[in-house]
């Protein structure tokens, strides 16, 4: 089975020119076919026959010209190849009924987040005298060294890498087989089926709800997660940090070095803060996982619904808009994205099923008012937010005094 991985990597200023010369010839390759494309579709709408369209190829050569595009001869072929590949894919992808990708490949602008795809060609991975690998990357024609990275865990040689920088920062990701035999796992289908044909007892002995919230990220029936005192005083004060960094870049003016400077540190803050939200999700989806075969249930939570800004009031006699509590409903947003419910879920899932588990989502309306013995559904159910007690059968239940409070 493929596992990613993505590690920081340490260029030098010249390894960093080069690199940015690949992503800014990869980028105008990308656009141009971009380009090609809208112009042959607008023709073949216009002036052909119905049921004529553009083609979609991965033709690159008409693009270099040593009077128009030099800067595209002074980069190895194979990175203008693999973008022209990547934007075919792309197109086939969106043409594809089955395939959900909405909208077709669209043109990409210069910013500070940019990246380069290379296959097994342009690099090498050679193994030291110590047992670690070092990366070179380049062509015999155009040579760039080996590349400094930090290897956080044992990996293997992968056929392609990416190389990224966003905010200054560069990173190395990639894809390899970890030789786990995705024959031997279990299909979503297959393992629902597997714990269907189990009797009510065994399925009440492997089953873990989960269920996310804002004041705890996560809590179990016998047990809570949530960030550590440390992070969430790293997070706040990254947040404050952030805060006088915005007031400073509304400031400045535009175009300015400075300004660029400000908008480089407000990106690495907000990536360092993802990073400690991601960190928590790893650790809770691998706590939540480390038991095989078990079923993990979830709450169907709409995130992207969940966290909409609030929409404007307008009374209709006078014309006038009213108060909507957009501030509230904005700090309710920020509170739900903090704890990354999304990315709970995702990270969840592919690793439950590396480990033999089922991850199940349910309808979320009114499961905090069924009763879980009669099923009788009631507002009056939910005493408090701790305490549960049914009206109609008279079954109560408190929440672990680890879990109060969400």
């Amino acid at each position: 089975m493929f596992i990613g991985i993505k590690m920081r990597a340490y260029p030098t200023e010249g390894q960093k020119n080069v690199l940015s010369q690949w992503m800014g010839s990869a980028r105008v390759i990308w656009n141009a076919k971009c380009e090609e494309w809208k112009y042959q579709s607008t023709y073949a709408r216009k002036y052909l026959p119905l049921g004529t369209y553009a083609d979609v190829d991965a033709t690159y050569s008409q693009y270099k010209d040593f009077e128009i595009t030099p800067y595209l001869s002074s980069v190895p072929s194979q990175v203008l190849r693999n973008a022209a590949n990547l934007w075919r894919d792309t197109m086939r992808d969106w043409m594809n009924p089955k395939h959900p990708q909405k909208s077709p490949a669209q043109r990409k602008k210069k910013k500070s987040e940019e990246s380069v795809y290379l296959t097994s060609e342009l690099y090498e991975f050679v193994e030291n005298s110590n047992g670690t690998l070092s990366l070179i990357i380049g062509t015999k024609k155009f040579p760039v060294g080996e590349l400094k990275f930090t290897a956080h865990r044992d990996f293997k040689v992968p056929k392609s890498i990416r190389i990224k920088k966003k905010a200054g920062l560069w990173f190395l990701s990639f894809c390899y087989d970890d030789a786990l035999l995705e024959e031997g796992l279990l299909s979503d289908k297959e393992a629902l089926k597997t714990f269907q044909q189990m009797s009510p007892e065994e399925l009440q002995a492997c089953v873990i709800g989960v269920d996310r919230g804002i004041v705890v990220a996560c809590h179990t029936d016998m047990a809570a997660y949530d960030l550590s005192p440390e992070a969430k005083a790293n997070r706040k004060k990254k947040e404050r940090y952030l805060k006088c960094q915005q007031r400073r870049f509304a400031r400045q003016k535009k175009g300015s070095k400075r300004r660029d400077k400000t908008k480089g540190k407000i990106s690495r803050t907000h990536g360092r803060i993802a990073n400690v939200r991601d960190n928590f999700c790893h650790q809770t989806s691998n706590s939540l996982t480390k038991v095989a075969g078990k079923v993990i249930v979830m709450e169907d939570l709409k995130t992207s619904r969940m966290t909409r800004r609030a929409k404007p009031k307008q009374n209709e006699a006078t014309g006038k808009w009213e108060k909507n509590n957009a501030a509230q409903k904005s700090g309710l947003n920020r509170s739900i994205l903090s704890v990354g419910w999304y990315k709970l879920e995702q990270y969840t899932r592919y690793k439950a099923r590396r480990r033999g588990s089922l991850l199940v989502k349910i309808d979320p309306q009114f499961s905090s008012q069924e009763c879980a013995d009669c099923s009788h559904i009631h507002s009056d159910n939910r005493v408090s937010q701790a305490e549960f007690a049914c009206q109609a059968c008279g079954h109560r239940q408190c929440r672990p005094q680890c879990c109060v409070g969400t």
